[in-house]
């Protein structure tokens, strides 16, 4: 039995993480999906969330922040293509609340259908940058 599943995190930027996990969890479309080894094959999208990998044989857990993407589960790999994708860590407070007032400023525009899904799609992706940001405020007081 498999006691690891390879673990690739990419985005239009380039390679965010590689290595074993011994579990992965994703903000799949329909909720909270967790991997472990030997997984049964899947292809789905992401929305905007965290992504966190435990690493195999222990250690500490990675967090990761993707705005969107697709994810492909296989066995022993699973591969996280990520519209945007960054450490948790490299989250920028400032700029997530800047995207989110704008978002706001351009829902409440309404110019026309397509900007208004652009600026809900943003302001989701800000509300999830905000949220992970608090999340790791709270870890760092523990």
């Amino acid at each position: 039995m498999a006691s690891s599943i390879y673990v690739d995190i990419v985005s239009a930027e380039g390679e965010i993480y590689s290595g074993a996990a011994a579990m992965v969890f994703v903000p799949a479309a329909a909720g909270e999906l967790g991997i472990a080894p030997r997984h049964a094959p899947l292809l789905t999208t992401l929305k905007a969330g965290e992504v966190r990998v435990q690493p195999a044989g222990g250690g500490e857990e990675q967090l990761f922040w993707v705005g969107g993407g697709a994810i492909e589960v296989q066995p022993h790999l699973v591969t996280v293509l990520a519209d945007t994708a960054m450490r948790a860590k490299d989250l920028d407070e400032a700029a997530a609340l800047a995207a989110k007032a704008r978002a706001e400023e351009a829902i409440k525009d309404r110019t026309g259908a397509m900007e208004l899904a652009e600026a809900q799609s943003e302001l989701l992706r800000a509300a999830a940058q905000i949220a992970m940001i608090n999340k790791l405020r709270k870890l760092k007081r523990s």
